[in-house]
């Protein structure tokens, strides 16, 4: 029995390695592009792309704007997609919003598209799944996918909530292999949406590391420092040519809007310390101290060295960075003065 068993995995694995054998004479079409911005490909049948963000950065807004440019095939904010015959169907997948508010994301695409509110589009269905276990959300989505002929772009609005444990790297690399799968077996499209964590830049757990290896393209969704109105959209990574960064507001009736002559504003950042801004000739004027001064001396003394003592080149540099600090700052208040 036990040989059998074995038997067959090995025929299995056969047929696996078989299949995954790659020649320089096969041919290949090139994957439609479904989605860009300007002249940058974002997303292609085949792939997955994701757009981050903090929360409260209008990442849902940003989405909308994608689908009803999907829907419409037409270009939205300053996102044009074209979206092949056939694979004309979106699949809309919400982890994290109630029903009431779903539906407020559903209308608002259809404003966006310019379609009337009171009707369901045959091509666009929305799923709420807030309520269920990551594995039933997982589920959900699987049958959709494979049961919704003429898919072509799918969007997951919360891809952290389809895992259990998102410090997790075998969990991560599952589900990650799952949107794989699901692209390359549908030649669909798959768009994910992921905060970002709240000190830093960076995708939340392993789901978001493995984002970053695997998307076509990753967005990111930021609140203008200056006007907390306005978020821009650049891309943190992208495969193909990069997009100049754009911005959006919300209009007065609640829909994302290129702003009128919008510039980027970028905050002054004080400079930190750098050790090469100390000349040589300190550095070895430093070095000179601490050799000559520094000695060997027992833990067990009662007259041990102080740390200043024993590493004045430490001290010695922070002295120094004082003065270079002082220096610069005096400089500058001299050329404001000047100016």
């Amino acid at each position: 029995m036990e040989a059998q068993v074995k038997t067959g995995r090995e025929s299995n694995f056969s047929q696996l390695w078989e299949n995954s054998r790659l020649f320089v004479t096969d041919e290949f079409l090139q994957p439609p592009v479904i989605l860009r911005v300007e002249d940058s490909i974002i997303g292609t049948l085949g792939n997955f792309s994701a757009s981050t963000g903090k929360a409260k950065s209008k990442k849902t807004f940003n989405i909308c704007a994608i689908v009803a440019a999907a829907l419409t095939n037409s270009m939205i904010l300053n996102y044009s997609a074209s979206l092949p015959q056939g694979k004309r169907r979106i699949l809309y997948a919400d982890t994290e919003q109630s029903k009431f508010h779903c539906q407020r994301v559903l209308r608002r695409i259809l404003q966006l598209s310019q379609l009337p509110t009171g009707s369901q589009p045959d091509t666009l269905e929305f799923l709420s799944l807030r309520k269920y276990s990551p594995k039933i959300r997982l589920g959900i989505i699987e049958e959709a996918i494979y049961h919704s002929e003429g898919l072509g772009l799918v969007i997951i609005d919360g891809v952290r909530d389809l895992a259990y444990d998102i410090n997790s790297p075998a969990e991560a690399t599952e589900l990650i292999t799952k949107l794989i799968q699901w692209t390359e077996e549908r030649q669909i499209h798959i768009h994910t949406v992921l905060h970002l964590n709240k000190g830093d830049d960076n995708t939340g757990g392993h789901p978001g590391t493995e984002l970053n290896n695997k998307a076509e393209t990753v967005l990111q969704i930021t609140k203008d420092e200056l006007d907390r109105n306005i978020s821009s959209v650049t891309s943190s990574y992208i495969r193909d040519i990069d997009f100049d960064p754009f911005a959006f507001h919300i209009n007065s009736n609640g829909l994302p809007e290129l702003p009128d002559d919008y510039q980027p504003k970028q905050t002054v950042s004080q400079k930190g310390f750098d050790y090469r801004e100390v000349s040589e000739a300190k550095h070895r004027e430093a070095l000179a101290i601490l050799f000559s001064e520094a000695e060997q001396v027992s833990y067990g003394q009662s007259d041990r060295k102080t740390a200043k003592e024993l590493c004045p080149c430490r001290f010695f540099v922070r002295n120094q960075q004082s003065q270079i600090t002082q220096g610069v700052s005096g400089k500058q208040a001299n050329d404001s003065q000047r100016g």
